[in-house]
């Protein structure tokens, strides 16, 4: 089994800065529109990202920019690059 398959919440949150530099040198658009998502929960095919609080960031967030299928197959494919397997990427909000 790969690693990303074994991995938890708190080992995501480790390498979680070397998923969003790859998405960003990857796909700028889509780095835009996720990086603000908490990771809220992982397992061993999805991991979700939770914007209930981009909108206390100052001037927003576009979430509904963040909901693009293609930004999650960007996001899932720097998952891959780093942690071995793609994870697919659920995106929620409190609406």
């Amino acid at each position: 089994m790969d690693e990303a398959h074994e991995i938890d919440l708190a080992g995501l949150k480790t390498r979680w800065n070397d998923i969003l530099d790859d998405l960003e040198s990857t796909n700028r658009t889509a780095w835009m529109a996720l990086f603000d998502g908490r990771l809220a929960a992982v397992d061993s095919h999805t991991v979700t990202l939770d914007f209930s609080d981009a909108t206390k960031l100052a001037g927003g967030h576009g979430f509904e920019r963040a909901r693009r299928p293609q930004f999650a197959e960007a996001l899932s494919q720097s998952i891959g690059r780093i942690l071995g397997s793609p994870l697919r990427v659920i995106v929620t909000a409190d609406d």
